[in-house]
């Protein structure tokens, strides 16, 4: 008798097949109803840029620091001119009355000191008559500038080779006295036929007459800038730094119109002045931060060199500034061929300059 039972049949192994349950299948689609072809929707994407972060604070742009060209202000009769005007005449009578009751009394007193006093007299009103003829001359002469630019301004890109060659000979008169134009009224004489192209011809006008100018500008303002900046590094006062300031300023704005012709007296100069001072306020002023003294000097250097060192650079910066927008005002033709100069035209030579002065006083 054996272990197992082999009563019935053995039942052979059988393989079964497991599948995954299929998904129902989807409907079929009604024939009315229609596919939608896919399409592309136009999506813009605006990114904030870096200038536009209010809390972003970006490094000194030399290009930001240099003034945007200057015109002349519109001149208008306003209360303070005529405030001013009116006390002039009733000073002018005052004086007169006051005159006339001195003369008579030193006649009645002593005949000789009278006709003294007369004299006098009329000595200073015939140097009041030369200075108030001067004085409308300068005033003349600097709108006679203004008008040239103006005009150049307004012709410059249409202008025919007969209105060239007018407003060449008009810059041409202006610039008759000063010998650094000398050499571009020879060229501009010798080549006078043979351009006649309007555009051309006053581009060449710019290039021939006025670059010698233009560099002798550079240097005025660069060497104002310089006085200015090592001055104000080792002055002990503030007050001090802004009376030179100014100084400089007057110095390099009368230099600067003399220079292209203007010439401007007394009353022309504070014109011309207040024109210059009030284009800077509304550009804005030179802002000291530490990113652009670290741009100026380094950044090496910057730590080591002085707060008046700094104040240094920026003032002259600022006279720069002076310089290059009274080149604006005072320039017979706007800068068109002839590249106009920027901060960056004098930043290294003012920094440098500085740099130098401040190791030299420290090594003292």
């Amino acid at each position: 008798m054996t272990d197992h039972d082999t009563s019935g049949p053995a039942r052979k192994p059988r393989a079964f097949s497991v599948e995954e349950p299929q998904a129902p299948a989807a409907k079929p689609k009604a024939k009315s109803e229609k596919q939608r072809k896919p399409s592309v929707l136009p999506v813009t994407v605006e990114m904030t840029r870096t200038e536009d972060d209010p809390f972003q604070t970006p490094e000194a742009d030399l290009d930001a620091l240099t003034p945007p060209p200057a015109k002349p202000r519109t001149r208008r009769l306003t209360a303070g001119k005529l405030l001013l005007a009116s006390l002039g005449f009733l000073a002018a009578l005052a004086i007169g009355i006051w005159t006339d009751a001195l003369i008579t009394t030193l006649f009645d007193r002593l005949p000789w000191l009278g006709w003294a006093a007369a004299a006098a007299a009329a000595i200073a009103a015939l140097a009041l008559l030369v200075v108030i003829i001067r004085e409308i001359i300068g005033l003349r002469r600097l709108t006679r500038v203004a008008e040239l630019r103006e005009d150049i301004s307004d012709k410059a890109k249409f202008a025919t080779a007969d209105e060239a060659r007018a407003l060449t000979q008009r810059v041409s008169g202006l610039l008759a006295a000063n010998p650094l134009a000398a050499r571009g009224r020879k060229s501009l004489s010798d080549l006078d036929d043979e351009i006649i192209d309007g555009p051309h011809y006053l581009a060449f006008a710019e290039r021939e007459l006025l670059s010698s100018l233009d560099q002798q500008a550079r240097q005025l303002t660069l060497n104002a800038a310089r006085r200015v900046s090592v001055v104000t590094a080792v002055s002990p006062r503030a007050i001090v730094d802004l009376a030179y300031v100014g100084f400089e300023a007057v110095r390099l704005i009368r230099a600067m119109a003399e220079l292209y012709g203007g010439r401007p007296g007394t009353i022309g100069m504070a014109r011309l002045f207040k024109d210059v001072i009030a284009h800077l306020a509304v550009t804005g002023a030179v802002a000291a931060g530490d990113s652009l003294i670290h741009q100026v000097v380094g950044h090496g250097l910057a730590a080591k060199l002085s707060a008046r060192l700094g104040e240094g650079v920026i003032n002259g910066l600022m006279t720069a500034r002076i310089g290059i927008s009274a080149m604006d005002l005072c320039r017979p033709m706007p800068f068109d061929a002839v590249k106009r100069p920027g901060i960056g035209d004098f930043m290294s030579d003012i920094a440098g300059f500085s740099g130098k002065s401040g190791k030299t006083g420290t090594g003292d």
